[in-house]
């Protein structure tokens, strides 16, 4: 029996889902409820970017970190520690009662998220080889970014029938299920005595990043010349550079800046940077104007979503075996070229909204280009840097596709011209083609067909 068909990978494979979706799942159900949260609690866009940017924020500032406590202290303890910490900000999500209190839960939540992640794609990494593994990354990879992508169906349903608030303790439910698998896994795990857990890097990272993205978000409303901007922003660049400088002296770097050589490594991360962007840019965008702008319901927002959830379902697994077959430069250029036409297309939505001829045609092509994009992209990512490392390799893939992410809302008010009408959400559209585009590009040029699953120097 191959190692792909034992009881075992199907395990692994669930579990990693699961830990992952949870985190996925949340990041995108934010963007459907944004409407219903601020009518309810106030505060208007920039409560809105916060809401989304909190969590972010302390989801990528500190997944790095989180890779090095995996690689320390073994996956299943940090992916129990980043459930149960989840969970609790979940319900502190749920139950807040203006927007201060959501925005400080929404970032325990991604701080939490951060131990989730890069733990759980690491459990199959270290645990699966081969062909197992290539076709554990692409169910993987279907089923958590198709968590990523219901999200704004399931949270519409909650929003319509219910109320915001239960989009965020239904978590509940997969965090429960997770500590009954992990339990069946058994005690096997993988960890690095000589790993070493640095504070005072991660300490940086958090604030340099927090400094930088508070300034973008306020600046539209106190101005580059206000000292409560240009302090934070200076503050933030500065951390930041020192954070980087750290991980060139520090014994157990939470960044190991070598790791960059590694020709497929780097390349498919900067891929990351643009493709990340522009999905996170069209996520919000499309969740919150098609309430706001046509005037749907949360539950029809959600569905128009749905078109590209059963793409990626459908191609993601097919395509991890073609990826072995054929490599990933191909699938990873054509991918982003295809969500890039899909995103141009939505530019047919008009003051008269027809959801069936402007936004369908749309949604179902950068569906087809997310399934080719995404299980290469991350397979490529990962083998390229394999082994014991495997955990900060995941890590800090996942901080570059959240702080792209993080860095386009903080930017939203500039990249919509102040507010999300029809102007708004056409510049979104060309916004989004342009970075996909970029991504195609970076990914032509640089992806390499791996000789080896193991790193090789560029």
């Amino acid at each position: 029996m191959s190692a792909s068909t034992t009881p075992r990978f199907g395990l692994i494979v669930a579990i990693a889902a699961l830990a992952s979706a949870v985190a996925f799942l949340d990041g995108t159900i934010v963007n459907v409820a944004l409407p219903a949260i601020g009518e309810e609690l106030g505060g208007g866009l920039s409560t809105q970017q916060w809401t989304v940017d909190a969590y972010l924020l302390t989801l990528s500032s500190l997944i790095l970190f989180a890779g090095s406590v995996s690689d320390a202290f073994g996956r299943v303890l940090v992916l129990r520690i980043g459930l149960i910490g989840f969970g609790i900000a979940s319900i502190g999500v749920g139950l807040a009662p203006d927007p201060i209190v959501l925005i400080i839960a929404r970032a325990l939540q991604g701080a939490a998220g951060a131990f989730l992640v890069p733990s759980s794609l690491a459990l199959i990494t270290s645990l699966l080889n081969g062909p197992a593994q290539a076709r554990a990354i692409g169910q993987w990879t279907a089923w958590t970014t198709a968590a990523n992508l219901a999200g704004p169906l399931l949270g519409g349903l909650f929003v319509d029938l219910l109320s915001w608030r239960f989009a965020f303790l239904v978590q509940i439910i997969p965090i429960a299920i997770t500590f009954v698998l992990l339990a069946r896994l058994g005690h096997i795990d993988h960890r690095r005595d000589d790993a070493h857990l640095d504070l005072v890097s991660a300490t940086l990272c958090t604030l340099g990043l927090g400094g930088v993205v508070f300034a973008l978000i306020e600046q539209p409303n106190l101005g580059w010349g206000h000292p409560a901007i240009w302090m934070p922003l200076v503050a933030g660049i500065v951390m930041f550079a020192a954070f980087l400088l750290r991980q060139r002296t520090v014994r157990s770097p939470i960044l190991p800046l070598d790791i960059f050589r590694v020709r497929n490594f780097w390349t498919g991360n900067l891929a990351t940077l643009f493709i990340y962007a522009a999905l996170t840019l069209n996520g919000f965008v499309v969740g919150v104007y098609l309430q706001q702008g046509a005037g749907l319901s949360a539950t029809l927002a959600g569905l128009a979503s749905l078109p590209v959830t059963v793409a990626l379902i459908a191609l993601s697994s097919v395509v991890g075996g073609w990826t072995n077959r054929f490599g990933p430069r191909l699938f990873m250029t054509v991918g982003p070229l295809v969500m890039a036409v899909g995103s141009l297309m939505l530019l047919a939505v008009r003051e008269d909204f027809d959801y069936w001829t402007q936004v369908l045609p749309g949604l179902v092509a950068f569906g087809l280009g997310l399934g080719v994009t995404v299980s290469p992209l991350t397979s490529t990512i990962l083998g390229a840097i394999g082994g014991e490392r495997s955990g900060i390799a995941s890590a800090t893939n996942n901080a570059v596709s959240r702080i792209a992410g993080l860095v386009v809302i903080a930017i939203l008010a500039v990249i919509i011209g102040g507010s999300l009408d029809l102007d708004g959400f056409h510049r979104a559209a060309w916004v989004t083609a342009v970075l996909m585009a970029a991504g195609a590009a970076v990914s032509f040029l640089g992806i390499r067909r791996p000789a080896t699953t193991e790193a090789q120097p560029a």
